[in-house]
């Protein structure tokens, strides 16, 4: 009896901690990336700080923004997933966030992909992996 409580809890917990974000989110298609970027190259120099992202176009949705977190690099899709793809869903880097071009200028956090001063907003930034070897950063899904 005890191990069918402890299993009904667990399918609970389970359940529960899916996140009931994600399935609202369904304007970005899922596009495999696969960028190796090199931070001794000029366009890509300015990643060895933190707090200084950088867009990389003709990648994913609508191009990939990468940032030095100062612990680690982060990668988001550039494409607004609160959006249809169209020409004003592609977010601009302002300081350390992403908008959307769209009327309703949409802001997203770049450090977590999270979405700023708008409650009514579902979806957080696609986000992409990323790994450090040396001065090569490689940004896959």
């Amino acid at each position: 009896m005890k191990s069918y409580f402890y299993l009904i809890i667990f399918t609970v917990l389970l359940s529960c901690s899916k996140n009931s974000v994600e399935k609202n989110c369904n304007f970005l298609l899922d596009v495999g990336i696969s960028l190796q970027l090199n931070l001794n190259l000029p366009q890509y120099s300015q990643l060895q700080f933190p707090s200084n992202p950088v867009y990389v176009a003709n990648a994913g949705n609508g191009g990939v923004i990468v940032i030095n977190t100062g612990t680690g690099f982060a990668a988001f899709d550039a494409a607004d997933p609160n959006h249809a793809p169209s020409s004003c869903s592609v977010l601009s880097i302002n300081g350390l966030f992403g908008t959307c071009g769209c009327d309703d200028k949409n802001k997203y956090n770049l450090f977590n992909g999270l979405p700023e001063d708008n409650a009514a907003l579902r979806c957080p930034l696609k986000a992409y992996r990323v790994e450090q070897n040396g001065n090569t950063l490689t940004i896959f899904n």
